[in-house]
């Protein structure tokens, strides 16, 4: 098994031309010093890995002869995580612990608490940040299957945008019921599921209630006021556990 791994996007994947451009090809040169004859697997985030060999290291590519092909199961479930923004270096986490978790898609979410506040040439920036976090985390984990992580957006746009069946929104209120309970109403759980994660301070009451109008179920997390961050990554892990299990 070949000890590193790199990302080529799809558009880029041409098995008569295979190259590792830009921010790979300097990963793979010259912070990995992988070399001539060096056997590398390379991923396009959509199921496909292959393992390649390194013939040439040249400045601006690095180019490989395809060797073999790993075969990689689809995703058995599509989790969307509508996640508010954080404070600090938090989304980064969440980021990397949902795609170690095998979300599809990641939707970072202003909010009336969001501390975080952002234009849109920020918001673009942050993308591009956040899905590089994304790519090395699958580099990392093994993951073959990269999320689209979306431009932050409002909540009130995820909410309306949502159009999966099942659709869960975390809350500190009244009428939450526990993971447990709405897991166990349904039969059979579906193949695609929405998240809501709220910033510090939770969601207005509000923006839940405009939730619940569209068909987010309340969801509780328990007695303990959990960190943004913690909320998501618990949710995500219980939901990937059952719809990948069933």
């Amino acid at each position: 098994m070949p000890k590193h791994r790199f990302y080529l996007s799809p558009q880029d994947w041409n098995p008569d031309h295979f190259e590792l451009l830009g921010d790979e090809a300097h990963h793979c040169r010259d912070v990995m010093r992988c070399g001539v004859g060096d056997i590398i697997s390379v991923f396009d985030g959509q199921g496909r890995e292959v393992e390649a060999m390194i013939t040439a290291a040249e400045k601006k590519a690095v180019t490989l002869e395809l060797k073999s092909e790993i075969p990689t199961a689809p995703l058995p479930a599509k989790i969307t995580l509508g996640q508010a923004i954080p404070k600090g270096k938090n989304m980064e986490l969440i980021i990397q612990k949902a795609t170690e978790l095998g979300v599809a898609k990641i939707v970072p979410l202003t909010t009336t608490n969001t501390v975080v506040r952002l234009d849109e040439k920020e918001k673009s920036k942050k993308q591009e940040k956040w899905q590089r976090v994304a790519i090395e985390a699958c580099k990392q984990c093994g993951q073959n299957w990269l999320p689209e992580v979306a431009k932050p957006q409002s909540v009130e746009n995820y909410i309306k945008e949502t159009t999966n069946e099942w659709k869960i929104v975390a809350a500190i209120d009244s009428s939450s019921r526990t993971l447990k309970e709405i897991i166990a109403d349904r039969q059979t759980v579906p193949d695609a599921v929405s998240l809501l994660i709220g910033p510090e301070g939770d969601f207005t009451s509000s923006e839940v209630e405009k939730a619940v109008e569209t068909g987010f179920q309340p969801m509780s997390l328990g007695p303990i006021i959990l960190r943004s961050e913690t909320a998501a990554i618990y949710t995500v892990s219980v939901f990937a556990y059952e719809m990948m299990n069933r």
